[in-house]
């Protein structure tokens, strides 16, 4: 029997499964987030996130679900041939979703990690999602953690946590995604009418070709061509995404939490690697030979240690 690959588009919702344990869940609509260092973000009202599912044969479409988020620039699209493999190999529901401003999802303000975590817990709470395996990558990893982190999180719903090559730390955006985003920006104030402008434009600030195809997969539209993403609000949004909503002196989560680095990449590093165990005690930090986008250059590799940590 082939394997249901069931995408929200064009239809936003599904029919799910109801599960008899009934939750107590904060309202979908203005979650708060009683911490004290997301209080600035209280009372956001949640999206209706777009969405991917591959779901194997036999399987409750709401029970124990693989949930993955992309990084920045990214979309559910990045994540579709591991989708499908870690059906086949978990036998279990797999669900890539597009955060806020990014896909197919609605444009939003603001865009935070407080917002991005409403939108999940609402998207979790939908769809009547239990024991949840969530995986985020770089943008993705800091909003699964602050959904983890979150007060508005009812308990036992997150089984397993996996966080791909991003620290629970406060700084600054990094430059190459700072340059990439003005660049971007100048894509658009340009009215440029071809993808080989784009890309010769991009080649200022980023030299290798792969993360400029994968980059320009945001184009769409005929000319001038213009972003998906929406440009302007990424831009006035690089505080946010450097930096994270919680204190790790008011804020853990105990549950199983495996952290992948790639060796070459400086997102995790001897500054804020302390931060990986004080937020998340019963944690694990495991090393593929990669730079930032771990999935992408060492996707076999990567499925092995994420299959591993799901089935313990």
């Amino acid at each position: 029997m082939q394997r249901a690959l069931l995408s929200s588009r064009p239809r936003t919702s599904l029919p799910f499964y109801l599960n008899s344990n009934q939750r107590t869940w904060s309202s979908p609509q203005g979650l708060r987030f009683n911490n004290s260092s997301a209080d600035s973000n209280a009372d956001i009202t949640p999206i209706d996130l777009e969405y991917d599912a591959v779901l194997p044969p036999h399987t409750v479409r709401s029970s124990r679900p693989l949930v993955i988020l992309h990084g920045l620039f990214g979309s559910k699209r990045n994540w579709g041939g591991l989708c499908k493999q870690f059906g086949k190999e978990l036998h279990r529901p797999i669900y890539a979703l597009d955060l806020r401003n990014h896909g197919h999802s609605p444009h939003a303000l603001p865009h935070t990690y407080p917002a991005m975590a409403a939108d999940l817990l609402h998207f979790f709470k939908k769809h009547h999602f239990e024991k949840i395996s969530l995986l985020g990558h770089s943008m993705g990893g800091k909003a699964a953690m602050a959904v983890a982190l979150s007060d508005a999180l009812p308990p036992g719903l997150l089984e397993h946590l996996i966080i791909v090559d991003i620290a629970p730390s406060k700084g600054s955006l990094s430059p190459e995604f700072q340059r990439y985003i003005e660049v971007m920006h100048q894509i658009e104030q340009a009215h440029i009418s071809t993808r080989k402008e784009a890309d010769q434009m991009m080649k200022s600030v980023e030299p290798d070709p792969s993360v400029r195809a994968f980059l320009l997969t945001n184009l769409v539209g005929s000319a001038p061509l213009k972003f998906r993403v929406p440009v302007d609000t990424i831009r006035s949004s690089l505080d946010a995404l450097g930096d994270f909503p919680y204190d790790s002196c008011s804020q853990r989560w105990e549950g199983k939490t495996l952290f992948i680095k790639g060796e070459h990449s400086r997102y995790i590093n001897n500054r804020n690697q302390s931060n990986l165990e004080q937020f998340f005690p019963n944690m694990k930090l495991e090393h593929l030979p990669t730079g930032h986008w771990v999935h992408a250059e060492k996707p076999n590799e990567f499925k092995q240690l994420v299959l591993d940590f799901v089935r313990s």
